[in-house]
C-alpha cells in the first residue's frame, strides 16, 4: 500500500472511531455488558475457526525461524480461547466506572461541586505476538465506554482479524457501533507511525510488547502514551524478616514465572541475615536452574555452601533478564537497599520482607515505584490480582495512570456543578 493510501486508511479508521467514541461514552451499562457476553459466546462457538486462523500464523512463525517460546506466545490453544471468553464475562461482571459522580461538596455560594468519571475517548493499542490482547484490550475499552483502534503484530494477523470480527459481532448484537473496535488490517509498519502521530483521532496510545517497540512509540508519538519500559523489580530481605516467609517470597518472586515484567530481577539481603538466608535460597535457585550473579559477599557465602555463582557486573544491576538469571547483593541496611533501588530500579514493583513496621512504612513511602509491597511477592503486581478484573497494561508513568491499568485507568474525571439559579457576585 502506498503512503497516500495508507494515510487515507488510518484517517478513515480514526474518523469512524471518533464517531463511535461519542456513542460509547453515553452508552448505558446494560448494552456494553450484552456486547461483552455476546462476544464471549461467539468466541466459544467459533473456537475451531479461531484455531484454523491461528494455524496460519503459527506455520508462518515456524517458517520464519521463530523459537518455541515465540510460537507458544502466539498459539490459541483451547485453554487460551476459553480464557479469552471467560475474561470478557469477568469484565462484564465488573462495576461500570463511567458516569460515577464523587467528591460532591456544597460551596458557600449554594452550588454543589463534584467530579464525574468519563471515558478517555479513542484508545490506540499497539501490541506484539499475543493475539489474546485483541480480546482483553477491546473488552476493557468497551466496558469503559471508549472506542479503540487495534494494531497487532504482523505475526498474528490472521488470528487478530478473526478475533476482532467476533468482538464487532458482539457490539452489533448489543446495538452498539461496530466501529468502537477496529483492527488495522495491514501489516505495513508505517501504519504505526501514522497512528501515533494522529492526535486528531487518537486520545491515548497503549503499547504492549518489547522494549524496542515501546521506546520507539514513546520517542515518536504525538499522542499521550501509557507505558512501562522495564520491569527491574527488587525484593529486599531485612534483618528483622521472618526468614521462612522471606525464602518463600523470594523463591516465588523469581521462579513462579520468568518472563513477566513483575518477576524479581535483583535480590537484596541485609548483611545481618545473609549467612542464614542466602544458602537456603541458593539451593532452591540452583535446583531450579537459576543462574546467580552476586556481589563479593554473595559469592563468598554461596561458594562456601558449595553453590554455583558468578560475579555480578555493574550492568547486571540494571538488567531485566526475563529469564532464569538473578542478581544478588548484600546490603548494610534499609538505606542502602532504598539507594540501590532508586539508582537501578525501573519504578515498576519492589518489595520488602520485614516484621519491623516502621521500616516497612519507610520503604513504601520512599521507594518511588508504581507498586510497592510489604511481605508479598512482586508477582502480585497484576490487574487481576489487584481486583481490576483485567489490565490493559502497566504504567510506570506518574501522570494519569500508574501501575496496572484497568477500567478506571481508561477513564478521566471532569468537574460537574449543580446549581439552583446561583450567579456569581
Amino acid at each position: 500500500m502506498n503512503p497516500t493510501d495508507l494515510a487515507a486508511v488510518i484517517a478513515d479508521l480514526g474518523q469512524r472511531a471518533r464517531t463511535a467514541a461519542r456513542q460509547m461514552a453515553s452508552a448505558p451499562t446494560a448494552p456494553k455488558d450484552r456486547a461483552l457476553r455476546a462476544a464471549a459466546a461467539a468466541i466459544r462457538r467459533e473456537a475451531a475457526a479461531l484455531k484454523a486462523a491461528n494455524a496460519l500464523d503459527l506455520q508462518a512463525a515456524r517458517d520464519s525461524g521463530h523459537d518455541a517460546a515465540f510460537v507458544d506466545r502466539l498459539a490459541l490453544t483451547d485453554a487460551v480461547i476459553a480464557g479469552m471468553a471467560e475474561g470478557l464475562e469477568q469484565i462484564a461482571a465488573l462495576a461500570d466506572p463511567v458516569g460515577e459522580i464523587s467528591e460532591v461538596k456544597a460551596r458557600p455560594s449554594g452550588i454543589q461541586v463534584g467530579r464525574m468519571r468519563v471515558p478517555l475517548g479513542v484508545i490506540g493499542i499497539i501490541y506484539e505476538s499475543r493475539p489474546n490482547v485483541t480480546i482483553d484490550a477491546a473488552g476493557l475499552c468497551i466496558k469503559s465506554g471508549n472506542a479503540t483502534v487495534l494494531r497487532g503484530g504482523s505475526e498474528a494477523i490472521h488470528s487478530n482479524r478473526a478475533l476482532a470480527a467476533l468482538i464487532r459481532e458482539g457490539l452489533r448484537e448489543a446495538g452498539l457501533p461496530e466501529d468502537a473496535v477496529q483492527l488495522i488490517g495491514t501489516t505495513d509498519r508505517a501504519a504505526v507511525g501514522l497512528l501515533i502521530a494522529s492526535p486528531q483521532w487518537i486520545d491515548v496510545i497503549v503499547p504492549r510488547g518489547g522494549k524496542s517497540l515501546i521506546e520507539r512509540i514513546s520517542a515518536d508519538a504525538r499522542v499521550p502514551v501509557i507505558k512501562h519500559l522495564d520491569g527491574i523489580c527488587h525484593v529486599y530481605i531485612d534483618d528483622q524478616a521472618d526468614l521462612d516467609q522471606a525464602v518463600r517470597i523470594a523463591d516465588n518472586a523469581k521462579t513462579q514465572r520468568y518472563s513477566p515484567c513483575n518477576t524479581m530481577e535483583t535480590l537484596l539481603v541485609h548483611e545481618g541475615v545473609a549467612a542464614q538466608v542466602l544458602p537456603r535460597l541458593g539451593r532452591i535457585y540452583a535446583d531450579k536452574g537459576v543462574e546467580m550473579r552476586g556481589d563479593t559477599q554473595t559469592q563468598a557465602l554461596l561458594q562456601q555452601a558449595g553453590l554455583p555463582v558468578v560475579a555480578a557486573t555493574e550492568a547486571d544491576w540494571s538488567t531485566e533478564y526475563l529469564a532464569p538469571i538473578l542478581s544478588i547483593r548484600v546490603v548494610d541496611g534499609l538505606d542502602q537497599a532504598i539507594d540501590h533501588i532508586t539508582r537501578y530500579g525501573s519504578q515498576h514493583t519492589d518489595a520488602i520482607v520485614t516484621q519491623n513496621h516502621p521500616r516497612a512504612m519507610r520503604f513504601i513511602r520512599e521507594v518511588d515505584s508504581s507498586s510497592v509491597m510489604i511481605n508479598a511477592s512482586t508477582r502480585f503486581a497484576d490487574g487481576f490480582e489487584y481486583g481490576l478484573g483485567a489490565e490493559i497494561g502497566i504504567s510506570t508513568d506518574k501522570l494519569h495512570a500508574r501501575g496496572p491499568v484497568g477500567l478506571e485507568g481508561l477513564t478521566s474525571l471532569k468537574w460537574v456543578v449543580f446549581g439552583s439559579g446561583q450567579v456569581r457576585s
